[in-house]
């Protein structure tokens, strides 16, 4: 594969039930199945969606279930028991998804999750995150960090995602990414699909695929921020082979192992927009 593809090989979970889509379940899963079947169906990953949904999936879905990859997002009191029964009975479920920060309640629902599956802790960003990625790490599981929502109070700092970046590399720990990753590079971009609804300068997928890779590679925090803080698109270059930002370059092996052992998924509610971008580069 070239360096693009290898980029982007599954790295787009659907959430089209969420905001800003806020789609139904019959409107997201004929979405999936569309991109499934598109030209750019090899950077789609998985479809998310609820725990308490999955019956209602299951009949949305009906014969074409076997072509779902799931990620169920669940509570920290979820019935454990419930989602083995589910996995039993056929549905084609990877990975689970849980909002937990606190250490020892990662432990406990470590422990009760079906073995098998892929789990991600959504986790606070900063310093303050370290005992709850050290569980994770103990546990054997991943992170999920939250790089923005529809309100501007809800996008990180960019020394906050660095420093958590930094961590988990420290740590070994492979992580996916959510919300507010619509675009490429960092830009100033509405916050939903409302007429009139706020604007905020938003973080790119770019930038955190970047700034991942610097993290994991050893960069400097100061490097690493410049990173993630930059909005200039022509800064970077894609070859067959390799691509290129500034005075740095990354091979295609080296983009994919940090694609599959750091920085693994980005979830959004769009599959669209971040294809039509990288199309508008030039890069698709």
């Amino acid at each position: 594969m070239t360096a693009v593809q290898t980029l982007l090989a599954g790295l787009f979970d659907y959430a089209g039930l969420y905001p800003p889509a806020s789609l139904s379940l019959q409107a997201a899963a004929n979405n999936y199945l569309e991109y499934r079947r598109g030209q750019h169906s090899s950077a789609l990953g998985r479809f998310i969606l609820n725990m308490d949904r999955l019956d209602e999936f299951r009949s949305v879905a009906g014969d074409s279930m076997k072509d779902f990859k799931l990620s169920v997002i669940a509570s920290e009191d979820a019935d454990w028991a419930s989602l083995s029964a589910q996995l039993r009975s056929g549905l084609p479920i990877d990975a689970v998804e849980v909002k937990c920060g606190d250490a020892h309640r990662i432990e406990r629902i470590s422990n009760e999750i079906p073995r098998g599956l892929e789990t991600y802790f959504e986790v606070p960003m900063g310093a303050c995150a370290r005992p709850a990625l050290m569980a994770i790490r103990a546990a054997g599981a991943r992170a999920k960090l939250r790089m923005g929502g529809v309100v501007p109070a809800a996008i990180p700092s960019v020394i906050d995602v660095v420093e958590t970046l930094k961590t988990l590399a420290e740590l070994r720990i492979p992580f996916k990414a959510t919300a507010g990753l619509h675009h490429p590079f960092r830009s100033t971009q509405p916050l939903t699909y409302q007429p009139q609804c706020p604007t905020a300068v938003t973080h790119g997928f770019m930038n955190l695929y970047g700034a991942s890779t610097l993290s994991h590679f050893g960069a400097s925090i100061d490097e690493t921020v410049l990173m993630l803080a930059e909005e200039v698109s022509s800064t970077w270059s894609v070859g067959e082979d390799s691509m290129s930002w500034r005075d740095r370059s990354w091979t295609t092996e080296q983009i994919a192992m940090v694609r599959q052992t750091f920085f693994i998924s980005i979830g959004s509610c769009s599959f669209e927009e971040p294809i039509r971008d990288l199309q508008s580069l030039g890069w698709l």
